[in-house]
C-alpha cells in the first residue's frame, strides 16, 4: 500500500462525506471526528455511502437504508459478516491521503 493524496483538507465538510476515485477504486471519506475512509460502494445495488446520512460512527445508505459503521466498514444490519474494505487517513499540511 502507498499513501496518495486525494483531496484538499476542506473538501470534505465536517459531518458529511464525498466519493473519490483512487487507483480505480470508490472510495468515501467521511469527516465525523476525525477522518473516516472505506469503499464507497453499498453491497446492495452499488448506491455510493458518501451521501448518506451520518448519525455518529454509522451512515445509511441513500438507496434503500443499509447502515455501515465508518470505521469498521461493517454492515450493521440484514446479514452478519458483511464488511466493507477500510483505509487510514492521515490528514497533512497539503491535503487528506489515503493509504491505499
Amino acid at each position: 500500500m502507498a499513501w496518495k493524496k486525494v483531496a484538499e483538507k476542506d473538501a470534505v465538510a465536517p459531518g458529511k462525506g464525498k466519493e473519490f476515485v483512487v487507483d480505480g477504486k470508490r472510495i468515501a471519506i467521511f469527516n465525523q471526528d476525525g477522518f473516516h475512509a472505506l469503499d464507497s460502494v453499498c453491497v446492495h445495488q452499488d448506491g455510493s455511502l458518501a451521501p448518506g446520512k451520518l448519525d455518529g460512527d454509522i451512515v445509511e445508505c441513500p438507496l434503500h437504508f443499509w447502515h455501515y459503521n465508518i470505521k469498521t466498514g461493517e454492515l450493521q444490519d440484514y446479514i452478519k459478516g458483511v464488511k466493507l474494505q477500510t483505509y487510514s487517513v492521515e490528514v497533512k499540511k497539503d491535503g487528506i491521503y489515503l493509504d491505499v
